[in-house]
């Protein structure tokens, strides 16, 4: 069981499925216009409080590494606390269900089915917000990322993402300084990474307003030929900083370097034309 706190997301998108859609066709039912709809939403409210279940017990399995971040625990009990609560719900929901088929067979099965959808209508409030404080404990806190595969190339990647993001604010709020010690910080632990090796270099040039040394980085970096997004990325980088140190000619030979290896990339034809004029 252990194992089942890996597929917590997928289980989650069954269940909101499932019960979105039985939730539906109930009061489609109601209307006696559509004969398939009652079958149909029977099948799909049994089926959606049974993944319903196995949501709550895979984000129990799923949950202590996440609740462990600081600041975290409080964002992982209240998913959880909304979660137990939309089961419940649709645990009630579907026993409604099941009665109204017994009753079916003495007629008497419209109360019971209005009662369904009535209280499906609740519990699916309760469940989309638990899934909107999952959205949150995942985009907000990190809850998971990086983690779930149990991968330390994926905390690489987590680490990566965040000093960049965290990098570029400061950025913004003008701590330029702030963003350039986050950013050596990447390259120190990850120097044979090219695209951070770019960040750094793109950093010298705008946080640091030190174009010499953006220049000196940009020179010694190798980049693959085969990888057209880094190549462009760096041939542009290195215009910018020629730019900004005052050797235009120079500027001008890198970006007319680029445009030889990609005469088509409208972007490199645009750079290119603004520096002769």
């Amino acid at each position: 069981m252990e194992g089942l706190g890996y597929y917590h997301p997928v289980v989650v998108h069954f269940a909101i499925g499932f019960l979105a859609a039985g939730v539906l066709l109930r009061l489609a039912s109601l209307t006696g216009r559509a004969a398939f709809a009652g079958p149909a939403a029977l099948a799909l409210i049994l089926l959606g409080a049974g993944a319903a279940a196995l949501a709550v017990t895979s984000g129990d399995l799923a949950h202590g590494p996440v609740e462990r971040v600081p600041g975290s625990a409080g964002a992982v009990h209240d998913h959880e606390e909304w979660g137990e609560r939309a089961r419940t719900a649709f645990l009630v929901v579907a026993a409604l269900e099941v009665l109204a088929r017994f009753l079916r067979r003495f007629g008497k099965e419209r109360l019971a089915h209005v009662a369904s959808a009535l209280l499906g209508l609740a519990a699916f409030g309760a469940l989309a917000w638990a899934a909107n404080l999952g959205g949150r404990l995942v985009y907000s806190y990190a809850g998971g990322v990086g983690i779930r595969s149990g991968d330390p190339a994926d905390l690489d990647r987590l680490l990566v993402a965040a000093i960049y993001h965290r990098s570029q604010a400061d950025r913004r709020e003008g701590r330029g300084a702030e963003a350039a010690r986050l950013l050596e910080e990447a390259v120190r632990r990850y120097p044979g990474d090219l695209g951070v090796q770019l960040l750094v270099a793109e950093s010298k040039l705008l946080d640091l307003k030190d174009p010499p040394a953006a220049l000196d980085l940009l020179t010694r970096l190798s980049v693959p030929r085969a990888d057209r997004r880094l190549r462009l990325r760096h041939g542009f980088l290195l215009a910018d900083a020629f730019e900004a140190a005052g050797q235009r000619d120079a500027a001008r030979a890198a970006l007319q370097a680029l445009a030889t290896d990609f005469p088509d990339n409208g972007s490199v034809r645009e750079r290119l034309e603004a520096a002769e004029k």
